[in-house]
């Protein structure tokens, strides 16, 4: 996979639809959340590098983000943005690793607290791994697969 992937994805008439997502730019990311408008809302995957992970999930107005490592703010300037709008204290050189934001996002989804904050803590799991794992828990891996292999 690519260094930088994105998808967003909406459930609209009982499926899943998804599509590519810009990853480099914050508001961009939001603008194309928020446009998105379905019943469910949107949910947007981005895997950075392989450093780490964001999910984001707007509904209506409403918009819930998180990020794999905090840490990453202090070498990153999209994890610094993030860090930022979620308003989370910047972490300092010695912090030590964690996720960060709005974690339980998509608990009405079906995916919980734990299950996010293991693939965000796995340091075998690349991001594009975690991300693609959570695409597939929610029900639209194959479209995700379709779209990155």
């Amino acid at each position: 996979m690519a260094n930088d992937i994105g998808v967003i994805a909406w459930h609209e008439d009982g499926r899943w639809s998804v599509a590519e997502l810009e990853t480099q730019d914050l508001t961009e990311i939001i603008d194309r959340l928020k446009a998105q408008q379905t019943n469910g809302g949107a949910v947007g995957l981005i895997s950075i590098d392989e450093e780490f992970f964001i999910v984001a999930r707007a509904l209506g107005t409403t918009l819930h983000m998180m990020i794999s490592d905090v840490t990453y703010a202090l070498d990153n300037d999209l994890a610094a943005d993030l860090v930022d709008v979620l308003d989370l204290p910047f972490p300092e050189e010695d912090d030590e690793s964690g996720p960060g934001g709005d974690i339980d996002l998509l608990v009405d989804l079906g995916m919980n607290v734990m299950e996010l904050e293991i693939l965000a803590s796995d340091p075998e799991l690349f991001p594009d791994e975690a991300i693609s794992a959570i695409a597939h828990r929610l029900g639209f891996g194959a479209q995700f697969d379709e779209l990155y292999d």
